[in-house]
This record gives C-alpha cells, sequence and structure tokens, in this order.
C-alpha cells in the first residue's frame, strides 16, 4: 500500500460507510426540503462525505514515528512558513520544466484538493460563494494548525509544516469550485416541495432500500447492545447465532416493516422517507389483515426465506422487482394481492384515490 492509497481507501470506505448510516434521514429531509431526492444530489452527498474523509486522511496520514529523536531531527517543522509565495523560490531550486517542477505541481495539487469543496458548498448546501471562500480558509487554517499544533498537542511535536502558501492555494482553490459550480446547476423548472411527485419504479425502489438498511442497521444496534450486556455481566464476549438471528434481523423486520406502517398510515421507514404512503381504494389506510398478508407476502416472506436460507430467495427477488415494475402505479406484487396502491403522501391528502383494476 502506498502512501495515497492508503489515505484514499480509508476515505472512501469511512466516507460511504458514514453515508449508508445517514442515508434514509438525508433521503427523508431532501424530500421534504425540495420535495424529490434528485440524481444530483444522491451523488453528491456521499461524494462530499468522502472527500471529507480524505481532507483528514491526506493532511494528517501516514502517521510517523515520533519520539524525541524524530522531533529533534525534524526541528524546522516548529516553524512556519509565513511568505504565502515562498514557492516561487521554492521552484528555483529545481533544473526542470514548469510543469515537471515539483514545487509547482505541489501548489497546484493544495488548489486542485480544494476545488471540490467550493463546488459542494455551493450546489449541495446552496451557499453564496462568499460562504465557499471564507469556510474553505478557515478549513484550511484548521487543517494546518492541526499539522503545526501536532494533532493538537496529541504529538510530541509537528510532523507536517505549517505553509501560509497551502493556506493561500487551498482558499484559491475553493474560490475556484465556487465560481464553476453554476455549470452543476440544475436544469429544468423546480417544482415547490409540495407539489406531488409520480410514483415511478425507482422511486419504489429507493424506498425498499432505504427499508433494507434501516433494518440492516437497528440490526448491528440491537446486536452491539447484546453484546455489551452480555460483557458487562458475564465478562467475556460469546457468539450466540440465536441472538443474532432475533435481534440481528427478526426485531428489527417486525418493528419497522410491521409494527410500524400498522401504528401509522401503513408506510414502511423507506416509504415515508421518500414520501409514498400505501392506501385502500377509498383512501383509508391498510387494515390490520391486509396490513399482516402484505408484510408475509413482502419483506416478512423474504427474510423468512433469508433465515432458511432457501435458493428461492433470488426468484422471490426477481417476482417482486418484476411486478413493482410493471404493475399499475408500481403497488407490486403485495399491492395486488391486497388490492392497495402507493401513491404520493402529499396527493393522498387532496384527491381521492381510484380503485385497483
Amino acid at each position: 500500500m502506498t502512501q495515497w492509497s492508503g489515505p484514499t481507501l480509508i476515505a472512501v470506505f469511512a466516507g460511504f460507510g458514514l453515508a449508508f448510516v445517514l442515508v434514509v434521514p438525508y433521503v427523508a429531509v431532501s424530500y421534504r426540503k425540495r420535495g424529490e431526492l434528485g440524481l444530483l444530489r444522491a451523488i453528491a452527498a456521499p461524494a462530499f462525505l468522502v472527500y471529507c474523509f480524505a481532507l483528514v486522511t491526506y493532511t494528517l496520514l501516514p502517521l510517523p514515528d515520533i519520539d524525541g529523536a524524530y522531533c529533534a531531527a525534524h526541528e524546522s517543522l516548529r516553524h512556519p512558513v509565513w511568505n504565502p509565495l515562498q514557492f516561487l523560490d521554492d521552484m528555483k531550486q529545481f533544473n526542470t520544466g514548469l510543469l515537471d517542477n515539483p514545487a509547482l505541481r505541489q501548489v497546484l495539487f493544495n488548489v486542485a484538493f480544494f476545488v471540490p469543496w467550493g463546488l459542494f458548498v455551493r450546489r449541495l448546501f446552496e451557499r453564496s460563494i462568499g460562504f465557499a471562500i471564507v469556510s474553505g480558509f478557515f478549513v484550511s487554517l484548521a487543517i494546518e494548525t492541526t499539522q503545526l499544533t501536532g494533532v493538537w498537542f496529541l504529538m510530541e511535536c509537528p510532523y507536517r509544516l505549517f505553509d501560509t502558501g497551502d493556506l493561500l492555494a487551498n482558499t484559491t482553490g475553493a474560490a475556484v469550485g465556487a465560481l464553476l459550480a453554476p455549470v452543476l446547476r440544475r436544469s429544468g423548472r423546480l417544482r415547490p416541495a409540495d407539489e406531488p411527485r409520480p410514483v415511478l419504479a425507482r422511486r419504489r425502489l429507493l424506498g425498499m432500500v432505504l427499508d433494507l438498511i434501516a433494518v440492516t442497521l437497528l440490526g448491528v444496534v440491537l446486536s452491539m447492545i447484546a453484546l455489551a450486556v452480555q460483557y458487562v455481566t458475564k465478562g467475556t464476549l460469546q457468539n450466540n447465532t440465536l441472538i443474532d438471528e432475533v435481534l440481528g434481523r427478526w426485531v428489527p423486520t417486525a418493528v419497522l416493516l410491521l409494527l410500524v406502517p400498522l401504528a401509522g398510515n401503513g408506510a414502511t421507514p423507506g416509504q415515508r422517507a421518500v414520501m409514498l404512503t400505501v392506501v385502500r381504494a377509498d383512501g383509508r389506510p391498510p387494515s390490520v389483515l391486509q396490513s399482516l398478508v402484505r408484510f408475509l407476502i413482502g419483506s416478512g416472506g423474504y427474510f423468512i426465506l433469508v433465515g432458511l436460507d432457501s435458493g428461492w430467495t433470488s426468484l422471490w427477488l426477481l417476482a417482486h422487482l418484476v411486478f413493482m415494475i410493471f404493475t399499475r402505479g408500481h403497488r407490486g406484487l403485495t399491492g395486488l394481492v391486497c388490492r392497495l396502491s402507493v401513491v404520493d403522501t402529499r396527493a393522498a391528502v387532496r384527491e381521492p384515490v381510484a380503485p385497483p383494476g
């Protein structure tokens, strides 16, 4: 693993890991604030998290073995470079072509490294050019200060150089990104957030994926709580398959995909996040019997097959995917069997639902 590949892998895995944890609330907030998620935002949000972790890993890693001998050999790192144009003198030390000059390439890298900051602040967070530039400056200042203080005095001495030239280059990069941001402006008319959107197959699929993520996360949390209780009471950690199955799969499935719809308007957490709900022909929420049948045919049946390690699981998924795509209103197999429709939450409160055909 090279010096660059290590920080890259850490940033990618940490960024997408955090995105996995935050995806359900992020989608829910986006739908309520803008009425939809949008392809650009769906890509930009996890990319921003990866980028933030990259800022940390590329500026702090790799960590050297810091001891008294290291600090004595790198005494110069205690003295910041206060001249932001010092790189011009540094360039003269290399007898190379302009584009091959290491000092210049380092400056250009620092500029390019903060271009995404300006883009994200302007397009993802919808802030002004001035805010993007100022925030880029302070983020860069925080990084340089962290390096100067040896990760805020956790290390015996600094192992990276505080350079005002880096501060200038990073801020310039943020400014460039902010100025380029209009290129990524969304096309088409931005509809009001409270205007109903059509129930599309991709929206239904997103709700299903969010349900799976929610069940997985709750299962992980419950399993970790069980392990913590086991360690406190018994002083040891032992793998318990029954607890893993019950707390890691069945309890989250029953709570999120059966009890939550029963206690609410019939929608699962994933459907709520994308502002979908399930109704009968007269617009009322599903009955208890309909909810139970829907659960057994749908998500409950899936997890039963997974628990039994059945070879029918893939066929089950394929069948539900086909019915979800090709049934009217994308109500899917469960909607067809239970005579239920999937509608936009905003439309459900405005007009009656046509009887399913």
